[in-house]
C-alpha cells in the first residue's frame, strides 16, 4: 500500500532492517492504513534524513515509524527534526540482541520524545 498520500512513513536505516520493519507494513496493510517505506540512514545519508524529517508534515505524513539497529540514531534524530509523533523500533542485532538499539532509542532528552517499541519483529508488528 505504498503511495504518495501515505499517512504513515516507515523508515529504516538499511535494507537489512526490512526483515523486521516488514511487520509494520503488514500490520498497516491489514488495517488499511496508507503507508510508504523509505531507507534513510542517520549515518550514511544524513542530508536525506534532514530533508525527510523537516518535510514530513508538509508531505502529509501523520506518524513516522523508524527502525534501526546498533547505535539506532534514526528514531531520535527524526524526532528532533519533526513535530510528528515518532515510534522507534529497535532492530535486533547480533552483538547485543537489540539491547543496544533499545537503549539508544529509549534514552532521549526531554522535549524530544520517541515512542519506543519492543525489540525486533514484535515491536514492528
Amino acid at each position: 500500500m505504498d503511495d504518495q498520500c501515505a499517512d504513515v512513513a516507515i523508515i529504516m536505516g538499511s535494507q537489512s532492517d526490512w526483515a523486521t520493519m516488514r511487520q509494520a507494513a503488514e500490520t498497516l496493510e491489514a488495517l488499511g492504513v496508507p503507508h510508504k517505506r523509505l531507507i534513510i540512514s542517520a549515518h550514511r545519508t544524513p542530508d536525506r534524513l534532514y530533508e525527510f524529517a523537516k518535510g514530513a508534515k508538509a508531505a502529509g505524513y501523520k506518524v513516522i515509524i523508524a527502525g534501526a539497529g546498533g547505535a539506532a540514531h534514526l528514531p531520535g534524530m527524526t524526532a528532533a527534526m519533526t513535530p510528528l509523533p515518532v515510534f522507534g523500533v529497535p532492530v535486533e542485532s547480533k552483538a547485543l540482541s537489540g539491547q543496544d538499539s533499545l537503549l539508544s532509542i529509549v534514552q532521549m532528552p526531554a522535549g524530544i520524545p520517541v515512542g519506543t517499541l519492543a525489540i525486533g519483529k514484535a515491536g514492528a508488528a
